[in-house]
This record gives C-alpha cells, structure tokens and sequence, in this order.
C-alpha cells in the first residue's frame, strides 16, 4: 500500500472539487430572459390518477414563458388530462376543453404557439412530450414580442411522455402539477459536515500517533548507544511516503487528465471498471483501519505480532490474514448490489476507510509543500468546475461526479447522504479529495504539536481544523444560495486553512521552521563524549 499510495492519492484528488446536491433551478444564459419569458428552469412532479387510483409520478422541466408553478403539493389541483388531436397542437383542437390539462406532442410548430393554442382552446395546462429522452429546455426566440400567456407548460422526456399517453386507454386520467422547494437546510449537509471532519480527525490522530511511536523507537536506540538504520525515518516509518514538491506540482496535470478521462470515457463498462478500483482500495483500507482497531485489543494483539510469508505480498499478520476475506465480502456485495437504497452506507465506509488510511501513510513534510498542493488544488477545482464551461458548455467536475452519462447515482469516488427531507430526494455529496488534501496538512499540523510538545491551544491543529470546519460550512451555504449548482468545496476550504497556517506560524515567530523543516527544533541529550576529548586534562607523567 505504502507503494502505490501516491497514485491512489493522485486518482482520488481528481475529483476534489465537488460538493453538491442536485440542481433543480436551471440558469440558461444562452437563451437570455426577455418580458412574458423569464421565469426560471425548475423541475415539475407529475402526479397521475387512472380511475382515481395513484399511478405514476414523473418529473418534468417548466417552461420560460406562462405563469409559475404551484410549489405546494396541498394547493395544485388534480386536473383531467386530454390527449391533444391533432396530436402536436399547432391549430385548435378538434374536442372540446373545458379546464382540462392538453397532453401533446413536440414539433411542428414553437412551444409558444402551442401553449396559446391550448389556452384559447380552453386548457387550464398542457405538458408536451419530447421527442428525444432527456429533458429540454422550453425558451422564446428573441423576436417575440406576444407573450402574454396565461397556462403553466411542462415538458416530459420521451420515455415518461410515451407511458403517460397511454393511460387515457385504461380510464379518467388526473394530473396534478407542482414544482416544490428545496429546504434551507437539510439533515443530510449536516452528518455529511460531520463525516468529513470526524474523517480528518481520526485520520490525523492515528498519523500523529504513529510519529510519535517512531520518534520513542529512535529514543530507545539512541539511549542504548545504537545506530540508527539507514532506512530508518525520524518522525515516521519506512512504510510512509513523503510528498515532494515535484509531486505536488504535478498534481494538478495528472489529475486534469485523469479527470478528462472520466469525462471522455464515462460509460457503463468504465464506470464498472472504477467500481472494480474503488473496491481493490476500499478493501485495503478497510482492513487496514479493521487491523489497527483490532490490534489494540489484548485478545487480537498476539495475533497481530505473528506473521506469515505469504507469495507477492512478503510477511503478512495472522490477523491481517483473518480480517481480509471479510473486507473482500463486504467490498463485492457493497460493489453487486450497489444501486439499493442503502448501499450508500457501504460506499461511505470504505470511502471513509480508505482516505483516513491514506492520509495515514501518504505524509506532508514541511508547510511549503502542503501550500504548494492545496494550491495547485484550488486551481484544479476551480477551472473543472466553473471555467471548463467556456470550452465543454458544461462543467466537467461536476458532470463527471454526478455520473450524468450513465445511468448510476455518480462516480463511487464521493462520499454521500441521501437527502431525507428534500421533496425530489438525491443525495448531498463531498468528493474525496476535499477531505484528504486538506487532511494531509492538518495531520502534518498535529504531528508537529506532537513533536513540539505544544498544548490543544498553543498548537495548530485546532485552529487548523476549525479552518477547515468553517470553510466547508461555507461551502454548503454556498451550495444553498446557489440553489443546488455544486459548488469547488476547496475554493473555500484552502484559504481558510492555508492563511490560518501563515498567520499562526508569523505570530508565533515559527513560520520559517514550519515552512522548512517541518519538524521543531530538538536539542539532542544521547551525545557521547570523545574517548580523546581536547578538553580534558593531560598528564605528563
């Protein structure tokens, strides 16, 4: 694992820069808003009755012209729905409508004419079916000038529409209209709030905790007058990678074309072939943190001191042996049954499991490549999130996280809550990277209060972690005052911790030491005199 947790940290950072919870208003600029035609894009539930009994609900998209829709389920109306003939409603139609709710047909004529058709036809509504099977956005064109239009319009997707046309054939069909609002708040930003900094802090007490282990070791070796071996790390073990600045600046064009990979190729057979990934990972890391957890326990631990070689993988724990068959399980059943309603407990333990394993071994060794990192970090998820726009009309982060060319819930490389209280459900999510980046530096920051023998409050840990608490909170206000739209979690997540790092270190006159070394100060007290020292006393007799 110590090996190739480079390139795991590398694979999981690209998708660093996403939080989000699922748009329901929709901005177009390309179609600008003009008088009788600016009401936002929102999402539409469509209720149905055959025969007064409850049938289908499908979701629809409003159009830009005619009135709002209710957003209260108690206030719309149940409404009979009429199939339009002719079918497209581009002239009158041939029956009578009295209030009713006009099922038709895109094509041959503007959404606009449509709508007007239905309205003076008497029609209190009229949902259009598209012909492709995604939604469309209904707009005006920017000659129009007579848009007064008194009638809600909505569009369904091809699939929804076609089923919906072929109720009328079994009896009376009622159709209720609504567009409900998002809360404020939901439980679901809250727990995930909680998950991401409770991951941060386990994962950093276990770093520093290993540390400071090594560090007792060395004592013990130089207190009983041993040398040091060559491969032995002061502050660490031979199983923990350093980041170097050349990694660090590397950083960002491996994971923008890792990223540009997932855009490129997203498909069903290589979204599976990521499930597969994320399952050798999640296994690793779950028997990791299961095998440290188990191993404090006098029960476990002769267990986990007695070893066996085992081929390709060297000297291996009897209790490493016991516990890997379980986490296999586990991660294949998560993997087989992934899209039930629960598997999203799964997906957020081996996450979980995996980042906090990560951040474990993958190690910052001084400040200036934690900044240079969550630097080149910060870029990367702003220009995947907002700026790729301009060159892909969408952004790529946020299309990649949310798996919108497959038909899954979004790539498992994301920690996620199903949203409990919101009306058209989905999921918040926080994508891996804006927990383990950050991570590697607050875990750098309680390693060197460890070492420094620094006090909760004289340290920089806290400070560190209130940072990232309070930038990631931001984000979710963010999140909400954007009505959904993801928004790059690190853009407010790195100058909160980042600047907080800086001005503790100036203040305390540590900056230039944090920047460097990365380690405080010691004074050596194992020194062993000269057998021959200058100083002493020669005899002349």
């Amino acid at each position: 694992m110590a090996r190739s947790s480079p390139a795991v940290l590398l694979v999981l950072a690209a998708l660093a820069g996403v939080a989000a919870a699922g748009d329901i208003v929709h901005q177009d600029d390309e179609a600008p808003k003009i008088p009788g035609c600016a009401n936002d894009f929102v999402l539409v539930k469509v209720q149905t009755w055959v025969n007064k009994k409850e049938k289908d609900e499908f979701v629809g998209v409003g159009a830009r012209f005619g009135p709002k829709i209710e957003s209260k389920e108690k206030h719309a109306n149940r409404t009979r729905l009429l199939l339009a003939n002719p079918s497209d409603c581009c002239t009158p139609p041939t029956e009578k409508v009295a209030g009713d709710i006009l099922l038709v047909e895109r094509g041959n004529c503007k959404f606009t004419t449509k709508a007007k058709v239905a309205e003076s036809a008497g029609a209190s509504a009229i949902i259009i079916i598209n012909d492709k099977h995604e939604l469309y956005k209904m707009v005006c064109e920017r000659n129009e000038t007579d848009l007064d239009i008194g009638i809600p319009a909505v569009l369904l997707p091809k699939d929804a529409g076609s089923k919906l046309q072929s109720f009328p054939s079994s009896g009376e069909v009622l159709v209720q209209l609504y567009s409900p609002d998002r809360p404020l708040v939901d439980t679901a930003e809250v727990f995930l709030w909680l998950m991401a900094v409770g991951t941060i802090l386990c994962a950093s007490y276990w770093s520093a905790w290993s540390a400071r282990e090594a560090d007792i070791e060395q004592e013990k070796l130089l207190k009983d007058g041993h040398e040091i071996p060559p491969n032995f790390e002061a502050g660490g073990s031979s199983g923990m990678v350093d980041i170097n600045m050349a990694s660090a600046l590397l950083f960002v064009v491996i994971a923008s074309c890792f990223l540009i990979t997932l855009y490129r190729l997203m498909s069903h057979w290589f979204l599976e072939l990521l499930v597969v990934i994320f399952c050798i990972g999640g296994v690793e890391g779950l028997q990791t943190c299961l095998v440290a957890l188990l191993s404090m326990s006098r029960r476990f631990k002769p267990a986990a001191e007695s070893f066996v070689k085992v081929p390709f993988f060297g000297a291996v724990s009897y209790l490493t042996l016991a516990v890997c068959p379980f986490c296999i399980v586990f991660a294949v059943l998560w993997g087989v049954y992934r899209r039930l309603p629960y598997a999203w407990i799964g997906q957020d333990i081996l996450g979980i499991t995996l980042i906090v394993t990560v951040i474990q071994i993958v190690r910052i060794p001084n400040l200036k490549v934690g900044s240079a990192l969550l630097s080149c970090a910060f870029l990367y998820d702003i220009f995947w999130v907002f700026i790729s726009k301009m060159l892909f009309h969408e952004s790529v982060m946020i299309v990649v996280a949310r798996g919108d060319k497959t038909d899954e819930d979004g790539v498992p490389m994301l920690l996620k809550i199903p949203r409990m209280f919101d009306p058209w459900g989905g999921y918040s999510i926080i994508g891996f990277g804006d927990i383990l980046l950050p991570g590697l530096l607050i875990a750098f920051a309680l390693r060197y209060d460890w070492a420094a023998k620094k006090t909760l409050q004289s340290g920089y840990f806290l400070w560190s972690m209130v940072a990232y608490g309070s930038g990631l909170l931001i984000t979710y206000v963010a999140l909400n005052l954007m009505d959904g739209h993801g928004q790059p979690a690190l853009l407010y997540i790195v100058p909160f911790t980042i600047c907080t790092f800086l001005a503790l270190g100036m203040k305390r006159g540590e900056l230039r030491n944090l920047w460097t070394r990365g380690q405080p100060e010691r004074v050596c007290t194992h020194t062993h005199p000269s057998p021959k020292d200058p100083a002493d006393p020669v005899s002349s007799s």
